[in-house]
């Protein structure tokens, strides 16, 4: 059985009858919505959402800054003269 990585919990029938009620009781918290008593998703704040989504910018970023000094060792060093 896959846990439940939430303080709250909510079924999907709870989330349709009333989601604003859903997120006022959650008090900004993530809540699990559960199907057959599994997690099938999670509801998360705003704000929370645009900081995972920053992390994950910042991740690929780093790959991508990682990656180009891996290739600097292979670069040849011109001036802009002879470009």
């Amino acid at each position: 059985m896959s846990p439940i990585l939430s303080p709250y919990s909510a079924s999907i029938s709870e989330l349709k009858r009333n989601p604003s009620q859903l997120i006022e009781r959650a008090g900004g918290e993530v809540v699990a919505i559960l199907n057959h008593n599994k997690p099938t998703a999670y509801l998360i704040p705003a704000e929370a959402y645009e900081w995972i989504s920053n992390l994950i910018e910042d991740q690929e970023l780093r790959a991508i800054i990682e990656e180009r000094e891996a290739e600097r060792a292979s670069a040849k060093e011109v001036t802009l003269d002879e470009l």
